[in-house]
């Protein structure tokens, strides 16, 4: 698949999230958006990984949706092409390239 989500079991914060990152040995950047901003097709040439901080975000695949809560996590492979959709509350996340 070209695009896999882990649902977060619990709640966790912001710095619970960052610890994942450096547990493997990723530098995350954060980003944020207001509600319903839509992005557009497009891929990248590396490894996505990103967790939802909060608010919400529903990323599109040719595979399928992903609809992203907070401390759940995604991983896109290089070369999918992705879009995304802003939930009505806007959304914050941190993001990481493998």
């Amino acid at each position: 698949m070209s695009a896999r989500m882990e649902k977060a079991e619990e709640a966790v914060n912001r710095e619970e999230i960052v610890s994942k990152f450096e547990e493997e040995g990723l530098d995350p950047h954060q980003w944020g958006n207001a509600p319903n901003y839509e992005y557009g097709w497009h891929s990248h040439g590396y490894h996505k990984v990103l967790y939802c901080v909060s608010g919400s975000i529903m990323f599109h695949t040719k595979d399928g949706d992903f609809d992203l809560a907070p401390g759940d996590r995604l991983d896109v492979e290089p070369g999918t092409e992705h879009a995304a959709t802003v939930g009505p509350d806007g959304v914050q996340c941190l993001e990481a390239a493998r």
